[in-house]
């Protein structure tokens, strides 16, 4: 066994480089990756609101408090296969006792931590709806947040904890249980707009998988350091930014979610003060403030230089190429470049990656017409409308794609389906629900729920399946009707919801819910006439339009829009719209 080398306390961030060959990946476990990269130098960085380094935590120390977070779960009676679910704070703490519950042979799962919307009854019902589906052990969370996690643990009859108790007991040491690679390694929650709330089921033979196709796909190099603000209850943030780091050696530097949520340029300044080469993700609204906080009057150069930015990773939503566009003309002169862009695809069931473009090829658009979408001939007095499709790239190693019919038949290149993939970091199931396994899983593969094509290779995302607005036979995808409505002043992505409803005559007709800062009446019916027209003129189709208060529309737990609670909301009368004036 490899074993640590004694150093120094740091003073400063944890390196780069590192003599310690590299290895992708290429372990049996996660504790036995752990083990590896603790025999180096790197580690995890941690920085305060301003982007100050607070806390520097080298891979090895991290091997020592999860070893000795290991010993005190086993004192406290936690037994292989038990589930242990972690409030994710990004902190020191959450990270030992995640590989902490790994030593120990249960299974971490990362819950979240709350919102600035919902409150504090809404954050406990959400814990508490995880806490009843996972079944764990024990709850443990940060000691600030003891009153809120306690009331939801004590709800379903869970041990409840604070990590600072925890980890001030004894750590008596006894011999670790071996885990192999069948065993599970974790349970996430995927986002919440699709299957929630099913735990995925991650194997450790699955996870490295997929984190090894990770470092093949973006073609780590010495030089490559990682900067994220992504939440680690989320897998994007988790997978890809905390254990993919691990598995593959490499140095991260971390803002909490909440603090980029203020201070997004803080971000680019980590970015920035990296003197090696960059690796940061992000959603597109992630890029999307950033862009809107730079003032037209404040060069971006003066305060950021974003040349040495290697991959700028777009993944998690549907990846918008204007706001693309937004980011690259406020940070051009930074120094950013359009080809670092480095669209993805990927989702929980698959641990997290499916697809990714090769690096230096950037956001490819194709425009799709509006007809090819919905598998409806034009008609001859309607104008032809495009869509801009982005580029996902390509499968990741050992990752196949497949676009089906809905009976399952393949479909030939660029005809429009159903999204399957296939590979060996495939989810083993939901946790404890064999009906939505049954339901996505089949023969090897798993359905997404998605809808696209491929072309040369490459995999486009259209949509959702399930998200899916069908008025007369036609197909409509609602990010359409909601972009469409955030063209109009003042408006933003998040602001609108478009789902299907049901009318009394029983046919089906899309709803916006529009969130509203306006209080005069007068305003709010001149608004709903020209959101009405907006949508009419971009999709041809009369929609019923609801103003609705503003932080009113449900979020998931990584922040998306979620359509599917916004609809039942809505439909029960939970989301009360302004009434309109007489």
């Amino acid at each position: 066994m490899t074993t640590a080398t004694p150093s120094l306390p740091l003073t400063g961030p944890t390196p780069t480089g590192d003599a310690l060959p590299r290895r992708f990946a290429d372990f049996a476990t996660l504790g036995e990756a752990l083990d590896y990269a603790a025999a180096g130098t790197r580690g995890l960085n941690f920085h305060d609101a301003r982007g100050t380094l607070a806390r520097a935590y080298p891979f090895a120390e991290l091997q020592a408090d999860a070893k000795a977070a290991a010993y005190r779960l086993i004192a406290a009676g936690i037994a292989p296969g038990d589930r242990v679910a972690l409030v994710a704070e990004t902190s020191a703490e959450f990270a030992a006792l995640f590989f902490g519950t790994v030593y120990a042979g249960a299974w971490p799962v990362p819950l979240p931590l709350p919102t600035s919307f919902g409150g504090k009854e809404s954050y406990i019902d959400q814990l508490r709806v995880q806490l009843t589906s996972c079944d764990p052990a024990m709850l443990i969370y940060p000691p600030e947040l003891a009153e809120m996690a306690g009331a939801a643990a004590q709800a379903v009859g869970t041990q409840g904890i604070d990590w600072g108790d925890l980890l001030a007991r004894a750590a008596p040491a006894v011999d670790l249980p071996q885990a192999s690679g069948d065993d599970i390694a974790y349970l996430q929650y995927s986002s919440g707009s699709t299957r929630f709330p099913h735990g995925v089921a991650i194997t450790h033979h699955a996870l490295l998988n997929n984190l090894a196709a990770h470092a093949h796909g973006m073609e780590l190099i010495d030089s490559d350091r990682c900067i994220s603000w992504l939440p680690w209850y989320h897998d994007m943030g988790l997978v890809g930014c905390f254990l993919s780091p691990i598995a593959n050696q490499v140095s991260v530097d971390y803002l909490k979610t909440e603090d980029f949520a203020r201070r997004p340029l803080a971000w680019l300044d980590l970015i920035s003060r990296n003197t090696g080469t960059s690796i940061s993700y992000s959603p597109t609204f992630g890029y999307d403030i950033c862009a809107r906080r730079m003032s037209s009057q404040t060069k971006a150069a003066d305060r950021f230089d974003l040349s040495r930015w290697r991959l700028a990773g777009n993944g998690a939503d549907m990846i918008r190429p204007d706001v693309m566009q937004d980011f690259v003309d406020a940070f051009a002169d930074a120094g950013f470049e359009a080809t670092a862009f480095l669209p993805s695809y990927g989702l929980a069931e698959a641990t997290l990656a499916v697809s990714i473009m090769p690096p230096g090829e950037g956001i490819r658009v194709e425009l799709v017409e509006e007809t090819q979408l919905s598998g409806v001939p034009a008609g001859q007095d309607r104008p032809q409308r495009y869509r801009a499709i982005v580029n996902c790239g390509k499968p990741v190693r050992d990752m196949r794609i497949e676009i089906r019919e809905e009976d399952g038949t393949p479909l030939p290149e660029r005809a429009i389906g159903k999204v399957w993939c296939s590979g060996p970091s495939l989810m083993v199931g939901y946790f404890r629900d064999d009906a939505a396994t049954d339901a996505c899983l089949a023969d090897g593969w798993l359905d997404t729920g998605d809808m696209g094509y491929l072309s040369d290779g490459y995999i486009y995302i259209v949509g959702r399946a399930k998200d899916m607005i069908i008025v007369n036979g036609r197909n409509h995808w609602p990010q359409d009707i909601e972009w469409a409505v955030e063209q109009l002043p003042g408006f933003k992505q998040g602001d609108i919801a478009a789902f299907a409803i049901t009318t009394p005559g029983g046919e089906e007709t899309p709803a916006v819910l529009v969130q509203c800062r306006t209080s005069d009446d007068a305003e709010r019916s001149r608004l709903r006439n020209e959101i009405r027209d907006r949508v009419r003129a971009v999709t041809g189709m009369n929609c019923v339009i609801e103003l609705i208060p503003p932080r009113t529309l449900p979020r998931t737990s990584s922040g998306k829009l979620s359509r599917a609670k916004a609809r039942n909301l809505y439909l029960s009368g939970e989301i009360k719209p302004y009434a309109v004036a007489a």
